[in-house]
């Protein structure tokens, strides 16, 4: 997915990208869990003999590139925060009721290619709902295809929703000091307004909104999204991870 992004950057940044464990060309091996991810990306860091970076995430990688940054700090220069959902569960109702109505017209073609175990399909249809125009996005996403992890997904979220409280969360963003840029785009189905609480609780944060984007916003407007990355990031001598 941020091939692109990592394309447009090259001349600027030096930019790390990896597949996470149980997602691309990792391997499927669990157990997962939140603490095993962000060890993972500690070991990426660790590998390169990086003392710090700058690291973006997009989604639940947002999730995750937070988390890691709450728990090291010292080994973070800066955060970039994409598209993510915040630091409680105010998001999912709105959510669910906005990926409904967008999936309503194709529901019935996502169904019968769900019946024909057609799973790439599928996640083309359901995906593009997530961009303000999105079917060739959503192909470029699913090429090349490597299945989705269904175990994956429900271990980690299983595990957020147990642990994922606004009130805890919000106390530690409070004192975490490195800068934030949370960017996203208006027409992501997941409402910004679950943002919100995040933005009050840095105490060093930029926010960008992306009128034209959703979900993927350097996607969609990538010269713009790459415009307040590389503004917000201020130096060409930095090292990028990227998380998804």
């Amino acid at each position: 997915m941020f091939g692109s992004l990592a394309d447009a950057l090259s001349g600027h940044l030096h930019v790390i990208r990896w597949d996470q464990r149980g997602s691309g060309r990792s391997e499927r091996r669990g157990p997962y869990s939140v603490a095993r991810s962000a060890a993972d990306l500690d070991a990426v860091r660790g590998h390169f003999g990086l003392a710090k970076t700058v690291l973006l995430g997009h989604s639940w990688g947002a999730t995750l590139a937070l988390r890691y940054a709450l728990d090291h700090p010292d080994r973070v220069s800066a955060l970039v925060y994409v598209s993510g959902v915040g630091l409680g569960w105010a998001w999912r109702e709105p959510f669910e009721r906005e990926m409904t109505a967008r999936l309503a017209p194709r529901q019935a073609r996502i169904d019968e290619l769900r019946a024909h175990g057609e799973e790439r399909e599928v996640a083309i249809w359901q995906w593009s709902a997530e961009f303000s125009e999105g079917w060739e996005h959503a192909e470029q996403m699913a090429t090349p295809w490597f299945g989705i992890n269904h175990e994956c997904y429900r271990e980690i979220w299983a595990e957020l929703e147990r642990t994922w409280h606004e009130d805890e969360l919000a106390a530690e963003c409070r004192g975490l000091e490195i800068r934030v840029l949370i960017i996203d785009g208006a027409r992501d189905p997941r409402p910004r307004s679950a943002v919100d609480s995040l933005e009050r609780a840095l105490p060093a944060v930029t926010r960008v909104i992306l009128p034209g984007a959703g979900h993927m916003p350097w996607l969609e407007e990538p010269q713009e999204f790459t415009r307040h990355l590389l503004d917000f990031l201020g130096t060409a001598e930095l090292k990028v991870h990227t998380c998804g």
